[in-house]
């Protein structure tokens, strides 16, 4: 199943257009995109085999699938890739995963116009899970079971305000200006993937590849972030885990490259879509 928020209702997204998930279940499952992903447990199995009006639909009138998460968790440095480029020591399979938070006010839709703010703002395509099942101390091989599906995430950041310190820097701040969490296009269920753990992942600018990867790549994968994280803190139903970015970031290219007005980053992971986002003035 694809789920996605079509103008701020919940829908399903077939080949041929928007199921509106609320008409279809003769209003048994809520209108609300982020109620659905709050209540899992009992939505889900309402929603196989759920069938209505197909209608088609804009790209542009896509928002963000999961609008206003009780948490969001993101994780930094784990790709080896990326700890290279950054020259950062990654961390050990054995420790604790970098964690930090974006807040929920910079999510924003699939297909957007962000507001560069002044300074150096970057790219970072990610795979996002969404938590379907509380999960607090779940151990690694039971928790795909706590997943309700993934989708794709950019967490953009303004390198200034988040180097800024002394310590510790300002990670969550400058991850976190009006727009800097573009989601979407769908937040897509597991039995969807051949492997959910092995999905590529890429971003470009203006039609120039800047990232290109496998999930598979990650030092912490998706049910190891679940099993680390709920040992310390209960995630929720609705919650995000942005699971980090591989190589490829502008910050440390040679020269550096940052985006500017009028760029295009176009990101994508297979078996999900393709996020959108252009860049301009306020």
């Amino acid at each position: 199943m694809r789920i996605a928020n079509l103008a701020g209702r919940a829908v399903l997204l077939v080949q041929d257009g928007a199921v509106d998930i609320h008409k279809a279940s003769e209003g048994a499952l809520d209108p609300d995109p982020g109620a659905l992903f709050e209540r899992w447990e009992e939505v889900r199995p309402l929603l196989v085999g759920l069938a209505g009006e197909c209608v088609p639909y804009a790209e542009r009138d896509l928002l963000a699938p999961v609008p206003s998460p009780r948490q969001i968790f993101a994780i930094g440095v784990n790709y080896e890739g990326h700890a290279e480029e950054a020259e950062l020591a990654a961390p050990a399979v054995s420790g604790c995963p970098v964690t930090f938070t974006k807040f929920a006010s910079c999510l924003t839709g699939p297909d957007s116009d962000v507001v560069l703010p002044p300074g150096m703002v970057d790219w970072e395509v990610e795979l996002v899970a969404v938590i379907g099942r509380a999960a607090h101390r779940v151990p690694a091989e039971g928790a795909w079971a706590h997943v309700a599906g993934l989708t794709i995430g950019q967490d953009l950041t303004e390198r200034i305000t988040q180097w800024s310190g002394p310590t510790p820097q300002q990670f969550s701040l400058g991850k976190s200006y009006p727009g800097f969490g573009p989601l979407g296009p769908a937040v897509v269920t597991l039995e969807e993937f051949d492997d959910p753990g092995d999905l590529r992942i890429g971003c470009s600018v203006n039609g120039v590849t800047m990232q290109d990867a496998s999930t598979s790549d990650m030092i912490f994968n998706v049910p190891e972030l679940v099993a680390r994280l709920s040992a310390i803190v209960p995630l929720l139903p609705g919650d995000l885990i942005f699971t980090g970015t591989p190589a490829g970031i502008g910050a440390t290219r040679v020269p550096a490259v940052f985006l500017k007005n009028g760029d295009e980053l176009v990101s994508h992971i297979e078996g999900i879509g393709t996020l959108r986002t252009t860049f301009g003035e306020g």
